[in-house]
């Protein structure tokens, strides 16, 4: 319900009704002198009008009341006829009740009139004008919306809630296994359960060790400053934003307090207090930036800022104040509860730069959406579109540039400083101008706090322990390599004493007793009295909105993925369609009669095979639920929405699907297949079909809610649903299922639908011929039932529908107590070497690091200081190298690369790529088509030209959009679609992808990897497949030690790699690990995308040490760079930038401090000079972006082309697009460094390191079979020797159906995900020319084999034992030779089915279509003889049907022992004829079915293997 909804317009009375806002008046307004600053007031009011200081205000901020922006000058600028009319409008407004006058505000229109208007019922003209009024450019803060707002508020006395934030003796350890233990092998999964339970038990001690993450932290947090928390990885920052927001982990071990307000966490509703921005970015991939938003805001709600706006109303109208009339507006229309127009939503899109992707899907793995750094501001939107004052965000300029970092914090900072909120962020390279910013910093390291206070007194300190920043130096980046042992003593000032290490503990005691640190503690000691907190600073309500409102807003934003994913579904109809259309010529009317017990065998196959397939239906739920969670459950912990309302609306919206498709079904099939004929059983085969897939779809929400993984979800899905199908009634009838598994039978929601929709069939009329057999039932009907185990009576029907009710209900609450309740998966997981703990802990204590140790990292800072030195001749040769525009002679490039003396001792031959007019087109997006559009095709890159150059360091800069990955994928030769015009050339001849990729590396800004490999192993496969195999082992292995120690992850060379954000490295170790994977290849030419996106400053330094290295080896190497520091910028010599469009504006050298870059815009007529220690790079992209250009009127890519520069690189680029004399092209005896069979046999010792690394996969796996056949076991316990009668024989038969059935097809599920990991990492290895696909595709099959035989074993000896079959070494080596062979050829078919789909869900949507298909013609649910002539063709293409003619034709194709027929106990025949006759089961035909299960296993291998050569669905 609104808020003017709830109000009675009687209890207005001019205010005199109740008080809606409770808020203490300002310091300068007490209370004994009311009237006297109402008096002040109106003074002061008339005086801002007179003097019109109510001007225009400015973008580019936000606040309380969403955002911020322009304002036009509504007040001083009329004729006295205008303020006269002006004045009669506020006076109506006035006489308004509350209600209204709190929704109606006057509007100064384009024109300068003036106009009321509901605020709730903004016009499209009227939203758009205020915007564009909000976001009118200027320069001075005080016209800033927020700055006015904040006048407002101050004229009246109003004091906005705040929220001091104060930890104190905070304490976070986590316990780990540290080396090899900490690796995910089976081994030691094993291990840690076998701990876990005796630890459980008190029998033994953990030997986890503990790892502090935070030591004894204290600090505060004020309202209105801006704090900027600092410090290398794995320092404690994210942990320290986590402990404040209350979202830590329950396994590490807290120690400490955390207040807000002087109150403790469980006094208040931390989510709705506290925002907690995260650096991961999770978001539901089909919906656009603007919608991502509107959902936020809907849900979040408005917060106090009605009641605020009510109270500011009344004290103006007391007053006699006029507001500003935008102000009034702005402030009104994002104060509505529930208003449509979203003001707030398309300020903060503005602010943050999203306008032109804002009806841009966001995107995930599978759909192509945003761009990275877009997704980051997508990120903070989705948090600042709500009305929390206190945020804490983490690393949210990852992925931009320095300009746009820059823009977002200084909006964060009016938001902050005017409304008084509290703000912490951490941020990894912040700029100078942007660290200016804030009013203070934290600097974390080793957990510690070693400095906290305001930025102007943060050198001081460090000046005070004896080291000093440099001049062009980043305070930042100074802060974050200071306590680095490794960077530490290039800061080292105090020349009166010799250097030595001072360990972070040093820094924290010394910080103990500066004058910062002890001025806070004085403050700390003062203790915050709950009463000083504002009512409304602190959420007491777990939600914002009502739970209507709660219910709606998720329905709506469901709704329309359901909408956007309609494919899904039309796929789903065909596919039902399809099944519906074999299942009735299949079970074809004409050819089923109704006359016997035996003709009624088909009927009640045909109808389990429709519960089957609507239960299968429901797997589509499994994966979807499964994909959605992480969003699901971080929305959950930020109290967005309740699970209850996601629940609600999934069931509710797949109940007209469901009606389509079982529609869709029935009208097909039911008269078809000859079902009873008549209206009532027509519908009542519609309903309880319907329902069967509705609570199929429930339990697989709840099975995926709480397995939360693919792998275990599918796993435990086929457990379930075995139990469900072995125990429905239909394989065993209940009377033969043993008693201690009768429970089973009970609570199987598939025996309710087997018995109702039998009943709803065998009760027809048509069904009641007279029967006179045993059994005491005298109708054919009833006799079906009761052969069946099914009861008789047409009740049962009814119960079994109110059964699966039940079912539907007890699923979806236990879906939405799943989701409510169950943690996220993927904890970060902490695998480092001991030594790397030893050498964190005495850092943090201070202690001695032991001598070996202190050696190896004095050899490690003398490396680093090669790496950064820059000697005399190296100087100048690179200065000779870039004042002259000519081709490096190969004894230029020999000398230099001779002159480093570390690193890279390989010989490699050094190349240079020029490319000239290079342009790249893709075909026009269906989005961006429109009957003014007329191109087919969109251009991203645009005639660029240049040369990159042996030994030169170059960098491609421009802002976002700009093509720099572009033009590096065209280059690199990895893009996979567009259209490429223009000339490439390699050292004068022209680029062959082939060879180009042996002597190139890629570095991705993705950092793929295999996540079961260490550091050590991922750098020597990659050095095996491909460097030379002329190299011996020895040389590789060298090689591949000084490359671990050039990237510095030498004491990281045991970690694993892990899954990004979720396990294993960080980023900046994972980014250090791309280069080091690319650099043991030895390439000539180096591509890096991005190579110190999402460092902090340090990290990014060790990067860009690794990459200065690999230059001054005489390497050819381009960088791809957002928000460079100084430092990083000027370690580049060459620049090549972009601007939006694909258009060069500059292509030369820096310089020395970047002054030939500089000089060359500075002589842009009105480009502005760059200022005393201001970023160049941050200034570059600051006066060419677009508002320049137009505020200029220049089009800065049509002026380069116009310089003396544009002229020298065309001829320099001519020069070089010609071969030197004697010079060869590139040429290579093979297409790859190894020969076919080498390469199997590296990529299979990768493949067995991953597999035996994979618990999740294999372990799983295995206990699902051990499962499977125990259950199989005990419920069809020593049925093999049970021939006596046809229903035991059918029951055996149905054991050995049904087991085989499950176990092939949870092999298929469970591979899917795994291959799915791989193939990505396969397209980045495959790009970089390290093997052929073949081998690649052969040894994940071979891969397979020792697991499955090992699978195979354990479940056959379990099965056979416990079914009874005979013990002959014939029929054992019959029954252990299928299923072997049936296990691997349903795992080939998993993976053959990745590897003909683009991704995993649709994979398992296919096979789970064929799926049902092979369970209808294994020969069971319809035997061959029984199969129509037009179907008997898919009966021996069906694997399944092969897998089961083997397992029942060698056990029991040669019994001659006499059967006694159910319903035709007269006739006389034995097990052998029997099979024979009515199943098409033969012994003799055993020579030919033993081979074809090998064929098809061959088959699915070899299709896999085709379909991963032939098919890319990678897009760049």
């Amino acid at each position: 319900m609104d808020k003017d909804d709830k109000m009675n317009p009687e209890e207005d009375l001019e205010y005199g009704g109740q008080q809606p806002w409770n808020i203490q008046p300002s310091k300068s307004i007490g209370r004994s002198s009311r009237r006297g600053s109402l008096s002040r007031s109106r003074s002061l009011a008339r005086e801002m009008l007179a003097s019109g200081s109510i001007g225009t205000a400015a973008p580019q901020s936000y606040g309380l009341f969403g955002a911020a922006g322009n304002l036009l000058d509504a007040a001083s600028r009329s004729s006295t006829r205008e303020e006269d009319e002006n004045e009669l409008r506020w006076a109506a407004l006035e006489k308004l009740p509350t209600y209204k006058r709190i929704r109606t505000s006057i509007l100064q229109q384009h024109t300068g009139s003036l106009r009321e208007l509901d605020v709730k019922k903004l016009s499209v003209a009227d939203f758009q004008h205020l915007l564009q009024t909000l976001h009118r450019p200027t320069d001075n803060d005080d016209e800033q919306i927020l700055a006015k707002l904040r006048k407002r508020l101050d004229r009246v006395g109003i004091e906005l809630p705040t929220i001091e934030v104060r930890f104190e003796n905070l304490t976070v350890e986590a316990n780990c296994h540290v080396g090899s233990r900490g690796l995910p092998t089976l081994w030691n999964v094993f291990l840690n359960i076998l701990e876990s339970v005796a630890g459980f038990l008190h029998l033994s001690p953990t030997r986890k060790q503990v790892v502090t993450i935070l030591d004894n932290v204290s600090g505060l947090i004020k309202p209105g400053r801006m704090t900027l928390l600092l410090g290398p990885p794995g320092s404690g920052k994210t942990t320290l934003l986590l402990a404040l927001a209350a979202k830590l982990d329950p396994d590490l071990k807290v120690k400490g307090k955390v207040m807000f307000n002087g109150h403790t966490f469980d006094e208040f509703v931390v989510p709705k207090t506290a925002a907690y921005v995260s650096q991961h970015d999770l978001h539901v991939g089909e919906l656009t930036v603007r919608e991502t938003f509107q959902f936020s805001s809907k849900v979040q709600g408005v917060g106090h800022q009605y009641e605020i706006l009510e109270e500011v109303a009344k004290r103006e109208k007391e007053s006699g104040i006029r507001p500003d009339l935008d102000v009034d507006t702005y402030m009104k229309a994002t104060a509505m509860p529930g208003n449509k127009a979203m003001l707030a939503v398309e300020h903060i899109i503005r602010m943050l730069g999203l306008e032109i992707c804002a009806d841009t899907v966001v995107g995930n793995e599978m759909l192509r959406g945003i761009s990275g750094g877009q997704k980051k501001r997508v990120t903070t939107g989705e948090m600042l579109v709500g009305p929390l004052k206190t945020l804490f965000m983490d690393e949210i300029s990852t992925g931009l540039d320095s300009s746009t970092t820059f823009s977002i914090v200084r909006s964060l900072g009016r938001f902050t400083h005017e409304l008084s909120a509290t703000t912490l962020i951490s941020l990894l390279q912040p700029a100078p101008e942007t660290f200016n910013l804030f009013d203070d910093v934290i600097l974390l390291s080793e957990g510690q706090v070693v400095y906290h206070g305001p930025i102007a007194n943060v050198v001081e300190f460090f000046e005070l322990c004896g080291f000093k920043c440099p001049e062009r130096k980043g305070i930042a980046d100074f802060l974050q390599e200071v306590t680095s042992r490794k960077d530490q003593e290039q800061y080292w000032a105090d020349k009166r004493k010799p250097y030595r290490y001072v360990p972070v503990k040093c820094f924290a005691d010394e910080f103990q007793r500066f004058h910062v640190w002890l001025r806070m503690k004085d403050e700390l000691g003062v203790a915050y009295h709950k009463e000083r907190s504002h009512p409304a600073a602190l959420a007491k309500e777990t939600y914002s909105i009502s739970n209507k409102e709660l219910f709606w807003a998720t329905f709506d934003r469901e709704l329309t993925l359901l909408k956007r994913n309609g494919i899904v579904y039309i796929i789903k109809a065909i596919q039902i369609t399809m099944s519906a259309f074999i299942s009735m010529t299949t079970f074809f009317r004409t050819r089923l009669h109704t006359q016997t017990v035996n003709d009624g065998g088909l009927y009640f196959n045909a109808l389990f095979y429709a519960i089957i397939m609507f239960m299968f239906t429901g797997f589509g739920e499994l994966a979807s639920t499964i994909t959605r969670l992480p969003v699901l459950i971080k929305q959950r912990d930020m109290l967005f929405i309740p699970a209850w309302a996601f629940s609600l609306s999934t069931m509710l919206l797949s109940i007209p699907g469901s009606i389509l498709e079982v529609g869709i079904f029935t009208c097909m099939s039911y008269f078809v297949t000859g079902f009873a004929p008549n209206a009532g059983a027509f519908f009542k085969f519609a309903l309880i079909l319907f329902l069967i897939q509705q609570q199929a779809g429930g339990m697989f929400r709840f099975i995926g809610a709480v397995c939360r993984t693919m792998t275990l979800g599918f796993t435990l899905g086929w457990i379930i649903l075995l139990l469900l199908f072995m125990l429905g009634g239909f394989i065993i009838p209940r009377p033969d299922i043993p008693v201690w598994w009768r429970w089973g039978f009970w609570i199987s929601n598939m025996s309710y639908a087997v018995q109702g929709i039998s009943s709803n069939e065998f009760t027809a009329s048509r069904w009641k011929t007279p029967y006179t057999g045993i059994g005491g039932v005298n109708t054919v009907g009833a006799r079906i039932l009761q052969s069946r185990g099914q009861y008789t009576e047409s009740y049962w029907y009814w119960i079994s529908v109110g059964a699966l009710l039940g079912f539907y209900a007890i699923f979806n609450i236990g879906f939405t107590l799943g989701l409510q309740f169950m943690p996220g998966v993927g904890k970060p997981q902490a695998i480092m070497s001991k030594e790397e703990l030893e050498e964190k802990e005495v850092n943090r204590t201070g202690a001695a690091l032991s001598k070996t140790k202190s050696a190896s990292r004095s050899r490690s800072r003398s490396l680093a200081s090669i790496m950064t030195s820059k000697g005399d001749t190296l100087q100048q040769s690179k200065s000779r190298r870039s004042s002259t525009n000519r081709r490096p002679s190969d004894s230029d490039v020999e000398s230099e690369a001779l002159q480093v003396t570390r690193g890279m001792i390989l010989p490699f031959d050094p190349l240079i790529i020029s490319f000239d007019d290079v342009s790249y087109f893709v075909d026009m997006p269906a989005e961006m088509k429109s009957p003014e559009m007329t191109e087919s095709k969109l251009q991203l890159l645009n005639k660029i030209t240049g040369a990159f150059r042996p030994g030169v360091l170059t960098a491609l800069v421009g802002v976002s959009g700009a093509g720099k990955s572009t033009l590096m994928d065209v280059l690199a030769g990895r893009k996979t679609g567009g259209y490429i015009e223009g000339d490439i050339r390699i050292s004068g001849y022209p680029k062959n992808q082939k060879t180009f990729a042996r002597i190139s590396g890629y570095c991705e800004q993705n950092d793929v990897h295999s996540p079961q490999v260490t550091v050590r192993e991922s750098l020597i496969y990659s050095a095996w497949l491909r460097l030379a195999s002329e190299i011996d082992d020895e040389s590789k292995m060298a090689f591949v030690e000084e490359v671990l120690d050039l990237v510095e992850l030498k004491a990281l060379e045991n970690a694993l790699v892990g899954l990004p954000g979720i396990t294993g490295l960080s980023t900046e170790q994972r980014k250090r690990l791309t280069i080091a994977v690319e650099l043991v290849a030895n390439p000539s030419i180096i591509f890096m995308d991005e190579p110190t996106s999402g460092l902090d400053a340090r990290a990014a330094a060790v990067v860009m040490r690794t990459v200065r290295n690999t230059v001054d080896t005489g390497r050819t190497v381009v960088c791809t760079i957002h928000q460079p520091s100084i430092d990083i910028f000027e370690a580049f010599d060459e620049l090549l930038l972009l601007k939006r469009g694909g258009q060069v504006i500059y292509a030369g050298e820096l310089g020395f401090e970047s002054k030939h870059m500089v000089d060359y815009f500075e002589a842009v007529p009105g480009i502005p000079k760059i200022a005393e220690g201001i970023n160049p790079a941050t200034w570059m992209l600051d006066v060419t972006n677009v508002d320049m250009e137009l505020q200029l009127g220049i089009d800065f890519g049509e002026y380069y082309t116009r310089t003396e520069l544009y002229k020298r690189n065309k001829d320099l680029v001519r020069e070089l697009s010609v071969a030197a004399p004697g010079s060869k092209p590139l040429v290579f005896p093979s297409e790859y460094p190894l020969t076919s069979f080498q390469q199997l046999r590296c990529i299979l010792w990768k493949q067995s390191l991953t597999h035996w690394r994979s618990p999740d996969y294999n372990l799983v796996r295995f206990a699902f079979t051990f499962f499977t056949a125990l259950i199989c076991g005990s419920i069809f316990w020593q049925v093999g020797h049970k021939t006596e009668r046809s229903t035991d024989l059918v029951i055996t038969l149905g054991a050995l159906y049904g087991s085989t059935l499950f176990i092939c097809f949870n092999n298929a599920s469970t591979v899917q995900t795994m291959v799915s990991v791989e193939r990505s990492v396969m397209y980045r290895e495959k790009a970089a020319g390290m093997y052929s696909l073949i081998p690649y595709a052969l040894s994940q099959v071979l891969m397979e084999v020792p697991y499955v035989v090992v699978q195979g074993t354990l479940y056959a000896l379990i099965t056979y034992a416990m079914l009874g079959f005979q013990w002959t070494a014939a029929k054992f080596f019959w029954y252990y030779y299928t299923n072997i062979i049936s296990l691997l050829s349903f795992t080939y078919y998993g993976m053959m089915m990745v590897a003909i789909t683009p991704n995993v869900i649709l994979a398992s949507i296919v096979s789970a279509f064929f799926s049902t298909l092979f369970n209808l013609y294994a020969g069971f649910l319809i035997p061959r003889p029984a199969i129509p002539g037009w179907w008997i063709w898919y009966y021996w293409l069906c694997p399944l049907a092969w897998i089961i003619y083997a397992l029942i034709a060698s056990q029991f194709g040669d019994v001659t022992d006499k059967l006694i027929i159910v319903g035709d106990e007269t006739k006389d025949i034995i097990v052998k004829d029997y099979l024979k006759e009515t199943f098409g089961f033969e012994h003799d035909f055993l020579p030919v079915v033993g081979p074809m299960l090998i064929v098809w296993m061959v088959i699915f291998a070899l299709v896999f293997i085709f379909a991963l050569k032939s098919f890319n669905f990678q897009r760049r």
